[in-house]
């Protein structure tokens, strides 16, 4: 597999502050590891937290640990169940102006007021895996998936960190596009 990389598919979910955390499950919630994620210290939790929009409500799993700031990301197919509008698609934590919602957990609720993205899908690599595809934090790559419907993702973002481990992350609406099921791989092409 040199020269490609694990394409996987980042499904809806939150990212809660310890703030909002207490709120949904009680003074004393801690998050519960469910399953470990391909990124280091991530990890998909036991909890849960229902979306509330203008017209639907959906049911969504928080990812650990916790955060600065609140986040929900979703694909464009959940921001219309929603009845959300105008979702834009941004980098991780990059939320100013967008559309809040609210959150309802079992002890409580949250207003969020900003907050909601669709993920720019994006490549995570370590210093050496950039060095090695010959690419810079923040740049912007075009990626091959070779599947049952091979498609070339264009507007890719390399986000670069010691923290990271090699992956892609595209959204559900992304992943049913291009067939992109079970183990797949991708590779930047120019």
């Amino acid at each position: 597999m040199e020269n490609k990389f694990i394409v996987e598919t980042s499904a809806r979910h939150i990212h809660v502050t310890a703030e909002t955390l207490a709120t949904l499950f009680g003074a004393d919630a801690v998050l519960h590891n469910k399953k470990d994620l391909s990124q280091p210290g991530q990890f998909a939790c036991e909890e849960k937290v229902t979306l509330v929009g203008p017209k639907g409500e959906l049911k969504v799993s928080i990812l650990g640990p916790t955060r600065p700031a609140d986040q929900v990301e979703l694909s464009f197919t959940d921001a219309r169940t929603l009845g959300l509008k105008a979702v834009p698609v941004r980098e991780s934590g990059d939320v100013a102006g967008t559309p809040g919602l609210k959150l309802v957990g079992p002890c409580g609720e949250v207003d969020m007021a900003e907050g909601t993205i669709v993920a720019k899908r994006h490549i995570h690599m370590t210093p050496a895996d950039a060095e090695a595809f010959g690419v810079a934090d923040k740049q912007i790559v075009k990626v091959k998936l070779d599947t049952a419907r091979p498609v070339i993702f264009d507007d890719v973002v390399v986000r670069v960190s010691p923290k990271f481990a090699l992956a892609m992350h595209i959204d559900t609406d992304e992943c049913n596009a291009a067939a992109a099921f079970g183990e797949v791989y991708g590779e930047i092409v120019q």
